[in-house]
């Protein structure tokens, strides 16, 4: 079972700061050898000015993760023990003996999945379920099988042994001669002879009796030698004729075990999809009546690997270190099942995020992650790539409005000084060019301006959505404002939010237009220039973190 996987992941509706400071710090991670395997992951599809800075960093897009729930594809084991429906019960019991396992997969020539074998539903193979009569000596398998089984030669006639599997009436020649030819003659009368069996040791007589009734086969045991006539007679007459080297009683207990898997597994079963998360697995299959169950790809239809019940008890989970949040309410879905290690965050403390085992935990008043993870770098003695410092002077630069911000420290001066030395670019003419690329106001949908960076809050019972969108200039606003608030609306109804917020930015003269729905006890007490119902003017508010949120939270508690 592999491993699972380290992600370093920020975000939901990731802005810049989430996504470089994820790259920034994975690449630290594997840097000091704390955690080699760090994947920097997001949550959410990346904005223009994101994907322009990873473009000219040279640096790929995280991955994208939209759960982290384990999977029954991570906990699966992809080394399995299987057998085919064509392998006999010596086959199928010798692996499973040698894997000491209870049960195994079941696939047909072509390689699907056709069964699932049970180390009980072998003794069906071995013991019949009539105690009387010629069933309980009727063995329904082929001369080929019980030939590999038995290691035995064929003497008759040339060719290979019939593979189709046959009803085999088993008749030990242990007896009298007399009494073994009654029974043959009998078997003639009864014409069934063809069915039969015969197994003997050097008993040349019962050996020609087996051939002149025209038996289906002769099996000549404990190694003893055959004459020439005997052959001959064999060949002649149809007969099947074999050798073995164990004795007789030996030889009619393995005969049995030449039977093959395809007449007792079982072929209803359930099988289990990759991506079927184990808390849900746990739930529906806890009753189920079966031990193993296989992973099976939903495209290919090929198994990939098999899981138990045991394996569902309490299973690996992903683990995480979060940046630039530390809500669950804004985290990656299935947050809640994973192993959070660490923290890395300048926002406010949210109350919801537990753990298991104590983490790492860093939360500061500067303006970006970004900040906080270049700081990690600087401390360690460590210079990162020219294009890892590239994206963390981005995230300085969108988080502070190139250090205008109010939530701008001389941390975050520091850092942007010297990654941008590090980057080899200059903080105000990147800080031009990064705003600068792809205005969303003048191209974007309402979908795209709405979710580009949106966060959710739990204030005092409310939910709370607000999302910013910066721009060079709000020229293009009022030509948006109507479809804007349409869409803010639906958002607002589908979601079941209590205040829902757009604010676009203007990060050249450091003012923002305010698109508020929701309760108008709040809205009424917002501390901004109120234009009409919805829309709000708020002169030098540029940070949702330290001015708008906490503008909202007051707000919502003066409103009560």
């Amino acid at each position: 079972m592999p491993a699972p996987p380290f992600y370093v992941i920020g975000h939901k509706n990731p802005d810049t700061d989430a996504i470089c400071s994820a790259i920034g710090y994975a690449a630290l991670l594997q840097a000091v050898g704390e955690q080699p395997d760090a994947i920097a992951a997001r949550c959410g599809e990346i904005s223009q000015r994101t994907k322009w800075v990873l473009e000219r960093a040279g640096l790929d897009v995280p991955l994208l993760i939209t759960d982290v729930r384990t999977n029954a594809g991570m906990i699966s084991h992809r080394e399995v023990v299987k057998v085919t429906a064509s392998d006999t019960f010596l086959t199928a019991y010798r692996r499973m003996l040698g894997a000491q396992i209870r049960c195994v997969p079941v696939e047909d020539e072509a390689g699907n999945l056709c069964g699932i074998l049970r180390y009980f539903d072998l003794l069906r193979l071995l013991l019949p379920a009539d105690t009387e009569g010629l069933s309980v000596r009727t063995v329904h398998a082929s001369l080929a099988h019980l030939a590999e089984t038995l290691q035995a030669e064929s003497l008759g006639a040339d060719g290979p042994l019939p593979l189709q599997e046959e009803d085999l009436i088993l008749l030990v020649g242990a007896s009298s001669q007399a009494t073994v030819e009654k029974r043959l003659k009998q078997a003639a009368q009864d014409h069934n002879i063809q069915q039969f069996l015969v197994i003997c040791g050097d008993r040349p007589i019962v050996q020609r009796y087996a051939i002149d009734n025209g038996a289906r086969a002769l099996l000549v045991t404990g190694g003893n030698p055959v004459s020439p006539e005997i052959r001959y007679l064999a060949a002649t007459k149809g007969v099947v004729l074999l050798r073995c080297a164990q004795d007789t009683a030996s030889a009619s207990t393995l005969i049995r075990c030449s039977r093959t898997v395809r007449h007792v597994m079982e072929k209803k079963f359930q099988t289990v999809c990759p991506s079927e998360p184990v808390s849900r697995l746990r739930k529906h299959l806890s009753a189920a009546d079966q031990d193993l169950f296989p992973v099976v790809d939903s495209t290919s239809g090929k198994m990939i690997g098999v899981l138990s019940k045991s394996d569902l008890v309490d299973p690996p989970r992903i683990r995480l270190a979060l940046v630039d949040h530390n809500e669950y309410a804004q985290a990656v879905n299935g947050v809640e099942e994973a192993e959070i290690t660490e923290v890395i965050d300048h926002h406010r403390l949210a109350g919801d995020l537990v753990s298991r085992e104590p983490i790492r935990y860093l939360n500061e008043p500067v303006g970006s992650t970004c900040t906080l993870v270049g700081r990690k770098f600087f401390y360690r003695g460590l210079v990162p790539a020219p294009g890892v410092a590239m994206c963390l002077c981005a995230g300085i630069v969108s988080d502070t409005l190139c250090l205008t911000s109010p939530t701008t420290t001389l941390l975050d001066r520091e850092m942007l000084t010297w990654l941008g030395s590090v980057a080899g670019v200059d903080p105000k003419k990147f800080t031009e060019e990064f705003f600068a690329v792809g205005s969303l106001i003048a191209s974007g949908t309402p979908a795209e301006i709405l979710n580009a960076d949106r966060k959710e809050f739990t204030e005092q019972g409310l939910a709370v959505s607000i999302s910013q969108v910066e721009e060079r200039d709000l020229h293009g606003f009022a030509a948006r404002r109507q479809e804007l608030e349409a869409v803010l609306k639906e958002l607002h109804t589908s979601r079941n939010y209590d205040l829902s917020i757009l604010a676009v930015t203007d990060v050249a003269l450091h003012h923002s237009m305010i698109l508020a729905i929701g309760q108008e006890a709040a809205l009424a007490k917002l501390p901004f220039q109120r234009m009409d119902g919805s829309l709000f003017h708020a002169p030098g508010v540029v940070s949702r973190k330290r001015q708008i949120f906490p503008a909202v939270c007051e707000a919502i508690q003066h409103s009560r």
